[in-house]
């Protein structure tokens, strides 16, 4: 169960952060001066930490040590860009970007094994 809570902490704030970092890049998605978007990202951001934190502290508390921890995200974070990068800014997807996401979920395998 505790596993399940991280990753599903983990996965709410790449969701956020996916928005924060990129929501601007939409075509057409905004007009606005780069310090506006800069400050609208941040506050977006902080929404993020709101979940990244705990996931972290708690990932931690329950027995995952930072490297598994830091992978674990990683692969979070290119699983749920992706779908991003389709739905939200119609980015074609190619079959050379899954064999790469692959290969990094190959590093969550070596992390994790005993």
């Amino acid at each position: 169960m505790s596993w399940l809570i991280v990753v599903a902490l983990l996965c709410l704030s790449n969701i956020v952060m996916s928005f924060a970092w990129y929501w601007h890049i939409k075509p057409d998605a905004t007009s606005l001066p780069i310090w506006q978007i800069v400050l609208i990202s941040w506050a977006i951001a902080l929404v993020e930490y709101c979940f990244a934190v705990p996931a972290n502290h708690f990932g931690a508390k329950w027995g995952i040590n930072p490297f598994q921890l830091k992978i674990l995200q990683e692969v979070i974070a290119l699983s749920v860009f992706a779908i991003f990068a389709v739905v939200y800014l119609n980015a074609g997807f190619k079959l050379n970007y899954l064999w790469s996401f692959l290969c990094i979920l190959g590093a969550v395998y070596f992390a994790f094994r005993g």
